[in-house]
């Protein structure tokens, strides 16, 4: 028995009664609205690309708020196997200045199209061994559907705009990959002099020799026409 209810036991009836609080209406429990503020919080987007091991805990805890009755995860981890060879583990470059902006937008994005609280972004980068985390998104929300089609969103949006490489290292060779996803994967996606992030672009299709020759392609051709 707690203290609590050892001291209560020796209360007889009458005495119970004298202490109890006058009956008093409903209303008089409501929370005022300057309660309801104190408990509010501002949203927040968390965007990190890190070398260091990703934690689903820590990530997780980032997103939590007591507004929320959902959070909704992502968790892209390095497999063993592609196309029939071994893979001993993954590893990731990212060009960070339109990385990191490239991942605002997204979130800016989510946040027009759904009614969410908080978002967490976290990408490694270098080494990922089989097994371990190399993307962790995790979005909360009041309800379940927000979050859920929100997580979405944003795994599909970041393989698509999102400049970042992987290298599949397998037993005996490895492979740089790019997401097929990406609009500079396609062969009419060369930047032109005239558009944005023009530099940022030539860089992402410098990466491979056929993207050094379509950036060159469409240098002369946007000159040209100059």
């Amino acid at each position: 028995m707690s203290s609590l209810e050892i001291s209560s036991s020796s209360f007889n009836r009458e005495t119970k009664l004298l202490l109890s609080p006058p009956l008093v209406e409903d209303s008089a429990f409501e929370p005022s609205r300057k309660d309801i503020d104190e408990v509010e919080e501002k949203s927040k987007d968390v965007i990190n690309f890190t070398a260091e091991k990703l934690s689903v805990d820590e990530v997780s805890q980032l997103v939590m708020s007591p507004l929320c009755g959902a959070v909704s995860l992502f968790v892209g981890t390095t497999r063993n196997n592609f196309e029939g060879k071994k893979v001993i583990s993954l590893e990731y470059e990212a060009y960070l200045p339109m990385a990191k902006n490239e991942v605002k937008k997204i979130c800016s994005d989510i946040r027009q199209k759904w009614p969410v609280k908080h978002i967490a972004v976290f990408h490694r980068l270098g080494l990922v061994p089989v097994s371990e985390a190399s993307i962790i998104i995790a979005v909360s929300s009041a309800h379940r559907a927000a979050s859920l089609e929100a997580v979405s969103y944003a795994i599909d949006t970041l393989k698509a705009k999102v400049p970042i490489w992987k290298k599949e290292i397998y037993e005996e060779s490895s492979s740089w990959k790019g997401n097929k996803e990406c609009f500079w994967a396609s062969g009419d996606a060369a930047p032109s002099v005239h558009g944005p992030h023009f530099e940022e672009q030539c860089f992402l299709l410098s990466q491979n020799f056929e993207g050094s020759l379509r950036v060159l392609q469409n240098i002369l051709w946007s000159l040209l026409e100059t």
